[in-house]
């Protein structure tokens, strides 16, 4: 699901697997956590990087539906919302 949501929508979503344990007994988590948080915030900080904004028309200043945003480099475009 993650590849198909990035190449053909907007969204990029992550799978984060810590363990081989898909359900750990919840007197366990406290531990996971505590080894994992730092590494967790961290990543979460990542979203402010890159770039961000909003596409307009230069005449009226309204936003451009369905535009089509590209970057040197990367072989992944992405549209603007409607």
């Amino acid at each position: 699901m993650n590849d198909f949501s990035y190449l053909h929508t907007n969204c990029f979503e992550i799978t984060v697997e810590l363990s081989c344990d898909k359900f750990p007994h919840a007197s366990e988590l406290p531990e996971e956590w505590e080894n994992n948080r730092e590494s967790l915030l961290l990543f979460m900080e990542q979203v402010h990087r890159g770039i961000k904004g909003v596409v307009r028309d230069s005449d009226t200043g309204l936003g451009i539906p369905n535009a089509i945003i590209s970057v040197d480099g990367i072989n992944h475009d992405v549209r603007t919302g409607t």
